[in-house]
């Protein structure tokens, strides 16, 4: 995860993937016939997973869904490819052979495809790769790694991160709204994508408080695990916050660390706020009626957002690239890159219309999110903020 603020994006740039020639390889075709004329009939669009498979209710699922109905939608031959394994040769391996089945527009959903981009982008400048969630920070330290000094993304790739103190603030505005008063944060590894979502969880937390006059009872327990998975460890930590601290709902934010959250909840019936993709149904395995909401990057909206502009011959301007991506509309929040859920909206107090408000002040610029990850938001709620677990 990246950084930056609420950059407001009218559409996300083009994006390239390519397919399968193998019988026996994950294969989604949309439409491999009958393409339309122009660019519809030359544009062939593959989509590589980054370690997972497209049923894993994140990123690969959900990048898959957006290029399968892009594609269906458009007439347009769509494949996808999982790599062998979860290393960066597996997916250059995965890569590479899209290419050589002629697709010519890449989609690389996650930061983990950094160093594969970096790897194969020069040595394919006809190819159009749109990478989801790379940051100038992770091409630019692949490249370094690799002895490219100065490197640069080239003309043929564009590169989306997020806004994420955006969702953050909308999780934690809407959870004290909800009625929550002792929320915690587990962030994964403190890089600036995950300092965003908290510093922008605080935020909306402070705001919220201070509407409802009662910053003085909220409080936030706050701390970063060190790593971006659970295990024993981080569930201990997250034993004590609910079961001696109070803690009532936990905003677990960084990979596969909600699972630490999770577990601890489930002990004490406590709630879990999702991160980067709806993880309500993922949550909520863990206890029926866990999770509260998901601050969300808009994968699906950037796929579809991209690929359109490829269509329509617009790619120029995001040719090259690295842009994060916020809101771009006060009304139609399907069309916004970072957002919470709506479809598993569960929350009583806090309403799907007042989030609707909420998202036109914030665009509006009525109320303002900061993005800097340079100190903690200034607040008058407790903030307790812990060193490291690892």
């Amino acid at each position: 995860m990246k950084k930056i603020f609420a950059c407001v994006l009218a559409a996300a740039a083009a994006f390239a993937l390519i397919s399968c020639s193998k019988k026996d390889a994950p294969v989604a075709s949309a439409s491999s016939e009958g393409a339309s004329a122009g660019a519809a009939a030359t544009l062939r669009v593959a989509m590589v997973t980054d370690y997972g498979d497209i049923t894993d209710q994140s990123f690969n699922q959900t990048t898959y869904a957006a290029c399968k109905e892009f594609a269906a939608e458009n007439s347009l031959e769509f494949k996808y490819y999982k790599p062998s394994g979860d290393s960066t040769e597996a997916r250059v391996s995965s890569i590479n052979a899209a290419i050589q089945d002629d697709y010519n527009v890449l989609v690389l959903p996650g930061f983990a495809f950094a160093e594969a981009l970096v790897k194969t982008v020069d040595d394919n400048p006809e190819v159009t790769f749109i990478a989801l969630d790379v940051s100038e920070f992770d091409v630019v330290s692949a490249a370094d790694g690799m002895g490219k000094s100065n490197w640069k993304l080239p003309s043929n790739a564009f590169c989306a991160v997020y806004a994420e103190e955006i969702p953050g603030f909308f999780a934690g505005y809407a959870a004290v709204k909800e009625g929550y008063k002792h929320l915690g944060f587990l962030g994964g590894m403190s890089v600036p994508a995950v300092i965003r979502y908290g510093y922008g969880f605080v935020q909306g937390a402070e705001k919220a408080a201070v509407e409802m006059g009662i910053a003085k009872d909220v409080t936030i327990e706050y701390v970063y695990g060190g790593q971006f998975y659970g295990d024993q460890t981080i569930t201990a930590a997250m034993d004590t916050w609910y079961q001696q601290r109070g803690v009532e709902v936990v905003f677990a934010c960084g990979g596969g660390i909600w699972t630490s959250a999770c577990e601890a909840a489930a002990k004490v019936k406590g709630k879990v706020i999702g991160v980067d993709v709806d993880q309500t149904e993922l949550i909520n395995a863990y206890g029926a009626g866990m999770c509260v909401t998901s601050a969300m990057k808009g994968l699906g909206a950037t796929v579809k957002a991209v690929l359109k502009s490829i269509m329509d011959n617009s790619w120029s301007q995001y040719s090259g690239k690295i842009s994060s991506l916020g809101l771009v509309s006060a009304t139609d929040l399907n069309a916004n890159f970072v957002q919470l859920p709506t479809d598993t909206w569960v929350m009583k107090n806090f309403s799907v219309d007042d989030y609707k408000a909420l998202v036109a002040d914030v665009f509006n610029g009525k109320v303002s999110v900061s993005n800097s990850t340079d100190s903690e938001p200034a607040h008058t709620l407790t903030l307790n903020i812990y060193p490291n677990l690892k």
